[in-house]
């Protein structure tokens, strides 16, 4: 990396939810593997906790990156894709095998850099190997990025409400309700410093 490339950081967070339309006819243990790429054509390969197929299949489990990069870094994560992978553990591990693929997804980061807040939380339908009767598996996935500045922003915002509950002046027994004209003043201000 040259001298005259500026650095940049931002965090990227991974949030597995739950999972819907599976089916067992015995308990199962599941996983959910994703796969985070890198800068270097490598992958970064991550497990959840597994949960019995007897569970309302809930992990609610994040995975949060600070990441420190080049804008031709940001541009190559703006181009590639995270996998999410439903996994069934099996109970006897064969020839350093440990788990089955239930089912597979792709989500473009770039769907991520696109949206309103540079974030989304959604069903993924899992492309699965089983070509029966059976639904879809589907897994709830959120996926967000944050800059230093909106992180920042944040910040000043709840020490802002912080002060507005302080201050009392939204109490309903008060006259009149000035504290939206000061969390206005208080988001130009804020903005402002930026």
């Amino acid at each position: 990396m040259g001298a005259s490339q500026k650095l940049s950081s931002f965090n990227c967070e991974i949030r597995i939810l739950e999972a819907k339309n599976i089916e067992f006819t015995s308990p199962k243990n599941l996983f959910v593997r994703y796969y985070l790429s890198t800068d270097n054509n490598k992958r970064i390969r991550l497990n959840t906790t597994q949960i019995s197929s007897v569970s309302d299949f809930t992990w609610n489990q994040s995975f949060s990156l600070e990441c420190l990069g080049s804008q031709d870094s940001i541009h190559s994560l703006q181009q590639s894709t995270i996998v999410f992978e439903l996994r069934q553990a099996k109970s006897r591990p064969v020839f350093g095998s440990s788990s089955r693929l239930l089912g597979r997804a792709e989500i473009p980061w770039s769907e991520v850099f696109e949206s309103a807040n540079m974030g989304i939380e959604r069903w993924v339908s899992l492309v699965s190997a089983n070509n029966g009767t059976v639904k879809q598996p589907k897994l709830k996935v959120g996926m967000r990025v944050r800059v230093p500045e909106e992180m920042e922003m944040n910040k000043k915002m709840k020490r802002f409400r912080k002060w507005q509950d302080e201050c009392g002046c939204c109490e309903s027994s008060k006259v009149g309700d000035f504290c939206e004209d000061y969390e206005l003043f208080a988001l130009a201000a804020a903005m402002e410093f930026l």
